[in-house]
């Protein structure tokens, strides 16, 4: 099977999937994510599940490895890399489906207030970040670091 054979999956889109890709069309985060890829000098092919591979980022910010926006997965490393890491990849379409569950942009300030929370619960953006678990903490490289709350001075110093 060829490269841009298996990127693109030989199966024919779900109707989750190709509900997923017309909500995101719709709301504009999948133009927009062609812009930054397009912006960012990204090399991009079709992929499979009716995403969009966006490979070769060099940007400083975001710091990630790949993230998604829209239907268009951006990642730092070739589009067989991330073809190839099926957990990643998967991840990263969990949060292709959360901008359309949340119709768009509201997903970005909805996303950045849980990682802010998260950094504040735990020191980590990812731990506690609601859209991070659940797409799945491990799949995306983050590890479950959450801090327990400390003991309230009634609790005797007993943690709960």
């Amino acid at each position: 099977m060829t490269l841009r054979r298996r990127l693109a999956g030989a199966r024919p889109l779900t109707a989750g999937q190709r509900a997923r890709q017309i909500a995101n069309l719709a709301n504009g985060t999948t133009l927009l994510g062609l812009g930054i890829a397009r912006a960012a000098g990204t090399a991009i092919t079709k992929g499979p599940r009716g995403l969009v591979i966006a490979a070769g980022y060099r940007w400083r910010l975001p710091h990630a490895g790949a993230f998604a926006v829209g239907n268009v997965i951006i990642c730092r490393t070739s589009a067989e890399r991330l073809a190839s890491n099926a957990a990643l990849l998967g991840h990263e379409e969990k949060h292709c489906s959360q901008y359309a569950c949340c119709l768009g942009l509201p997903f970005l300030p909805l996303y950045f207030l849980a990682a802010g929370w998260s950094q504040f619960r735990t020191g980590n953006p990812g731990s506690a970040n609601f859209f991070e678990k659940l797409a799945g903490l491990e799949a995306g490289g983050y590890v479950d670091i959450r801090t327990p709350r400390p003991a309230p001075h009634s609790a005797g110093g007993i943690e709960v």
